[in-house]
């Protein structure tokens, strides 16, 4: 009996390893402005969303509990002009550990400004990778990969690229659904279909994906071990950005990257070798003049 029972504890333990999930989200849902009485429908929108995107594996990989990427997820409920129609704006942020520290460093900082949606009191959480079935799961699920994705740009050159894929194969199967976010309209490139044709398809803005390897592995990672060749990773990711800006300026993923980045590049650049800050500033001040007084500081 006791050799039976040490048996179920390892399949258990077994089994509970290939159930390993790889997101860790908090989900926040700021309703002020839905006109409803009925507020608690928005605890369960919360809790179905959390554990939509933390409940369940969306790679091969095996996930340790604090290898989880953490993030946030916001979710302002803008209007609801009927029962159970939510039209709303989502920001999406992660972050990933630095080496040697305690410091996590912000990955993933996006604006997503047209998300209409129906959600129901128990309604079920279906997604399909290969077909659009509703609003919700596919939104989710978009962005969990492109978190997973840029995850892992950021510990291997390219390596969020199978991520990548199945994101953009969600935006094709939703481009039937004509919902606002998925379209092609080139007046409003900041949704989903150019933020991955940006990360996946695009030859132009792949030098950026280049960028996320180079300023987090070989730059904030290496800075306790050899903080000269970090600070020489970091500005050659500012490059990278910077060849890409002349080419397409105002991209999506490059605006991405610094709405994550800028406050931090100012702080980190301020003990890097003169000649390297002063070739780091002349990149930031062309990838985002608007924020000329912050990186002129680094001087």
């Amino acid at each position: 009996m006791r050799n039976h029972f040490f048996l179920f504890l390892l399949f258990f333990s077994i089994t509970f390893q290939g159930m390993a999930q790889e997101l860790n989200f908090t989900v926040t849902i700021n309703s002020d402005r839905a006109r409803t009485q009925n507020k608690d429908i928005f605890d369960q929108m919360k809790n179905s969303f959390e554990q939509f995107l933390n409940g369940r594996s969306w790679s091969n990989d095996q996930y340790d509990a604090a290898e989880r990427i953490k993030g946030n997820m916001l979710i302002t409920i803008n209007d609801m002009p009927q029962v159970g129609y939510f039209e709303a704006t989502v920001q999406i942020q992660a972050v990933r550990p630095v080496y040697g520290t305690s410091y996590e460093t912000l990955t993933f900082n996006f604006v997503d400004r047209n998300w209409n949606f129906e959600f129901k009191e128990s309604q079920p959480m279906e997604f399909n990778r290969y077909s659009y079935l509703n609003e919700i799961t596919s939104l989710l699920a978009y962005y969990a990969y492109i978190v997973i994705g840029i995850d892992y740009d950021t510990f291997s050159p390219e390596g969020g690229e199978p991520y990548f894929e199945i994101a953009n194969n969600i935006v094709s199967n939703a481009l039937q659904s004509s919902r606002l976010g998925w379209d092609q309209d080139p007046s409003n490139r900041r949704n989903r279909y150019w933020l991955i044709d940006e990360l996946y398809s695009s030859q132009v803005t792949r030098a950026i994906r280049e960028a996320y390897y180079l300023y987090h592995r070989r730059g904030l990672d290496m800075l306790t071990q050899n903080s000269e060749k970090a600070y020489e990773n970091i500005t050659k990711a500012l490059g990278k950005l910077s060849e890409v800006n002349n080419i397409q300026p105002n991209s999506i993923l490059t605006i991405s990257f610094m709405d994550a980045k800028s406050d931090e590049i100012a702080k980190v650049l301020k003990n890097a070798p003169e000649d390297l800050k002063a070739q780091a500033v002349e990149y930031l001040l062309q990838v985002d003049p608007n924020n000329a007084r912050k990186y002129n500081a680094i001087l």
